[in-house]
């Protein structure tokens, strides 16, 4: 399973670019993949998003930084070299997915991914589930943000301004520790699985 974080300018993959991508090999975690990139030409930029992420309207510009057409590339390079299963998995993973199919088309490259994906959302919403406790909601939907699912799984906040490989990492151990109650970052060892018995 690959576990991916994408860092973009915008919220629509159409008319935005990716800035960042994370990904981490869940059957190897010491198979990584980080990159950034200049926004494509044409696309948008929001300042909400650069907010988010932490890159300046001049760092999202930087003809010297690679095009989106050469980040993708790259990584559909590693994705499709090594991972065994290639199944994409993230927090709202529709968002990421959607970035990586668009920034292929864009590219003209073939999407080699399936559309069977795993949300850690729904991961953490049946975890909780099974524990017999009720996922918050608010508002009509869930509010089973990244940050909550990370407490709810006894990590620490994922660090701000968001690195897309630290999220990929951060995802990644949030998956192990749902699915296997086993830890997986070494980076992560010092932190208990709050329902692990000992």
């Amino acid at each position: 399973m690959i576990i991916l974080d994408v860092e973009s300018s915008g919220l629509e993959a159409k008319d935005y670019s990716i800035l960042s991508l994370g990904a981490v090999d869940l059957d190897d975690p010491t198979n990584q993949f980080y990159d950034e990139c200049r926004v494509w030409d044409g696309a948008k930029i929001d300042e909400a998003a650069l907010a988010i992420n932490g890159f300046s309207e001049e760092e999202a510009r930087d003809v010297n930084k690679k095009s989106e057409a050469e980040l993708i590339a790259s990584f559909v390079a590693w994705a499709t070299d090594r991972p065994e299963d290639r199944t994409l998995a993230a927090q709202n993973v529709s968002f990421d997915y959607e970035f990586v199919r668009a920034a292929c088309k864009r590219a003209r490259i073939d999407f080699p991914f399936a559309k069977r994906t795993v949300d850690v959302h729904s991961l953490a919403w049946l975890h909780m589930t099974k524990q017999g406790m009720k996922p918050p909601v608010g508002s009509y939907h869930s509010l089973l943000s990244m940050s909550f699912i990370l407490r709810y799984c006894g990590l620490p906040e994922e660090p701000k301004p968001h690195n897309a490989l630290t999220g990929a990492l951060l995802h990644a151990e949030v998956i192990s520790r749902i699915a296997y109650t086993k830890k997986l970052i070494r980076d992560y060892d010092s932190f208990d699985i709050p329902w692990q018995t000992k």
